[in-house]
Order: C-alpha cells, then sequence, then structure tokens
C-alpha cells in the first residue's frame, strides 16, 4: 500500500490542512478505476504520531485485509482543523458548543478535495463508488453529507455519531430529506452510554421507515462493551468498510 500526503487549502473555510490518500497495492499497473472512501479525522487513521492519544484505526490492516478478498479502494483521510473541528463537523448551531460549519466545510470536501482527487488519481466518479465516512462527530457530518449531497455520496458510515449535536436536529433533517439510493451503515457501542445508544436506535428505525430495511440497504450493529474510543472504531472499521465496498 501507498500513502500520498497533499497540502490542501480549503477556499470555503480559509484553512489549509493535510490530505492522506492510501493507494491499494493493486493500484500501480493497470487503467482499473478504483472506488473512493472519503473519511474525516485523516490523523486518526493510521499515524500513531498524529492520532488522539496515539492510537489509530489501523487503516492500512483494514484495507489491505479487504484487497485480500478483492475489495480493492482508494481511501482519502482528511485531517481536522483543530479547533475548528467541532465548527467544521456540525451542520448545526449548538446551544452549548456553537458551531454549524458544516455546510462549508462539505463544500470544501465536494467541490475542492474530491475533484483534486478525481483529476490525480484513478477513481470511479459514480455516485456509487463514492463513500463518505466518520466517527463521534465525523459520523455526524458524514450521515449530514450522504442526505445533503444525494448525487455526490452513494455509500456512509457513521461510526457512534454524535446525534446529540445541535439539539439531534439531524434526525429531523434526515426524517425530511429524500431517500437517496445507497448503503448505510450505522453503530454504536454498548458502552457509550444510554443517550448514545437511544440516539443512534431512534435513527435506526428512523432510516429503516425511510426504506432502507433490506440488508444490503443498511447495517446497523451494536457492539457489546464499546466505548466512545478509536481502539474500538479500528475493531469496527473492517466491518464497515467490508459492506461499504462490497458490490
Amino acid at each position: 500500500m501507498e500513502r500520498h500526503t497533499l497540502s490542501v487549502w480549503s477556499p470555503q473555510l480559509k484553512n489549509r490542512r493535510a490530505v492522506d490518500v492510501y493507494l491499494p497495492a493493486s493500484y500501480a499497473p493497470g487503467r482499473r478505476r478504483y472506488p473512493v472512501v472519503y473519511l474525516h479525522d485523516g490523523q486518526n487513521l493510521s499515524d500513531p504520531a498524529t492520532a488522539f492519544a496515539g492510537k489509530t484505526w489501523q487503516l492500512e490492516a483494514a484495507l489491505e485485509r479487504l484487497a485480500r478478498e478483492g475489495l480493492d479502494a482508494i481511501a482519502v483521510g482528511i485531517h481536522n482543523a483543530g479547533d475548528a473541528r467541532l465548527a467544521e463537523y456540525s451542520p448545526f448551531l449548538d446551544a452549548r458548543h456553537g458551531g454549524g460549519a458544516g455546510d462549508r466545510y462539505l463544500r470544501f470536501v465536494i467541490e475542492t478535495i474530491k475533484p483534486r482527487i478525481d483529476r490525480r488519481y484513478r477513481t470511479d466518479r459514480a455516485r456509487d463508488a463514492t463513500a463518505i465516512a466518520g466517527s463521534s462527530m465525523g459520523g455526524l457530518i458524514s450521515l449530514y453529507g450522504f442526505f445533503a449531497a444525494p448525487r455526490v455520496f452513494g455509500r456512509l458510515a457513521a461510526l457512534s455519531p454524535s446525534l446529540w449535536f445541535g439539539g439531534r436536529r439531524v434526525l429531523d433533517f434526515v426524517e425530511a430529506a429524500g431517500r437517496p439510493e445507497g448503503r448505510i451503515y450505522l453503530d454504536a457501542g454498548t458502552a457509550e452510554g444510554a443517550d448514545t445508544l437511544r440516539d443512534a436506535r431512534r435513527l435506526a428505525r428512523l432510516l429503516r421507515r425511510k426504506g432502507y430495511h433490506s440488508k444490503d440497504a443498511l447495517r446497523y450493529v451494536e457492539v457489546e462493551r464499546h466505548r466512545h474510543t478509536e481502539t474500538d472504531w479500528a475493531r469496527r472499521l473492517p466491518g464497515a468498510l467490508e459492506f461499504l465496498l462490497r458490490t
């Protein structure tokens, strides 16, 4: 596996950040085009030196495992902007925490990062081959992005999404939104707290009511004793990616 690191300026957010691009071992030869998974909190994905508390998602190991099963993909890890992370990952204002720059962040991903990745690498540009994924606040903006930009993203993974942020307005947004075709992976750990688990179950019920009830449209997972940590997200990542990438 090969990793490239780009430095990308955001005209939407007026800041700069690193973007890591993970290419499968099969990438170099040939003209094959690959599905792409866009992941938030990119510094937590594979490098202990930059990851929160030194714990990573072990992304490279997960991608290599899936490649052995014939599920090759390009992964794009978008680093968060530090103190601006909460604002950028929140589509709605929160009475206590502020935020609300999620639409501008989503435009950054769609209008700046994705075109650059598509120009530079052999990507499959179809929406069904384009996934958005993240955990916690990154899960919140991923969920929002799937329903706010259905022409761009056809697959979604929201690990322990922070549905509480902004008074749970994202649930109302999802309920009022259309029903884009695609795949949705949603999970929560049973040790994350009663509110987190209740919110995740509420979202799963809402998605089923919207029509995401087949095994190929929605995978909802509750994992015993898992907490809101990078270590536990790393354990769940291979299953999430497998669901997104399987045809």
